[in-house]
């Protein structure tokens, strides 16, 4: 059952909502969540980091960018999970949204009554080129989207698709640029029209 968001909570006063940073790999959606965290820390905000379980290409506790900025996180095998850990913080982080079950939902409205800032990183789209869920719905549901590019490496445009290197059909495949290239439209689709 999905539950109606409301923005204040009247026991704190505090408002609560949802930032969501979406693009293609290699675009800097996760240099931008830490870039997020970090300045709520700097204002002396209690933050939780979450990510995934699993998302352990880098390190199983932390979340790192590729430029190896890092922030420590605590890894969940469901979104319900997250509710369990964030009592007393101001902000939520959540990496790699892409990967939750669509209690995901739920779980960043319920954020938001309780007064919380959440911040989700994810692919907004999969290596076919079709709206990742439940990012897709996130992105309805929030109140701040920032679409991030990479540069296709390919042309060097815009890049805003994450085309997969290999003929592996399942949605989910974690790896690295030895498995994906960020590409832009033309380039994404001039690849995937001869497969």
């Amino acid at each position: 059952m999905f539950v109606e968001p409301q923005i204040v909570n009247k026991k704190s006063g505090q408002i609560g909502w949802i930032e969501v940073i979406c693009g293609c790999m290699f675009s800097g959606k996760t240099e931008e969540l830490i870039r997020r965290i970090n300045r709520a820390l700097i204002a002396n905000q209690s933050v939780e980091i979450f990510k995934p379980k699993i998302e352990n290409r880098y390190h199983k506790t932390k979340v790192i960018s590729h430029n190896q900025n890092h922030v420590h996180s605590t890894p969940v095998g469901f979104a319900n999970d997250i509710l369990l850990r964030v009592d007393k913080c101001d902000v939520v982080g959540i990496d790699e949204a892409q990967f939750f079950d669509d209690e995901i939902l739920n779980v960043v409205n319920k954020l938001t009554l309780q007064g919380k800032r959440v911040i989700i990183a994810g692919l907004d789209m999969d290596f076919k080129g079709r709206p990742f869920h439940p990012m897709d719905k996130l992105m309805a549901i929030s109140d701040f989207i920032t679409k991030v590019h990479a540069i296709c490496m390919e042309c060097g445009n815009i890049a805003s698709f994450s085309h997969r290197r290999t003929k592996s059909k399942q949605t989910i495949v974690l790896g690295e640029n030895d498995i994906y290239e960020a590409l832009c439209r033309s380039c994404f689709y001039a690849k995937n029209s001869t497969k």
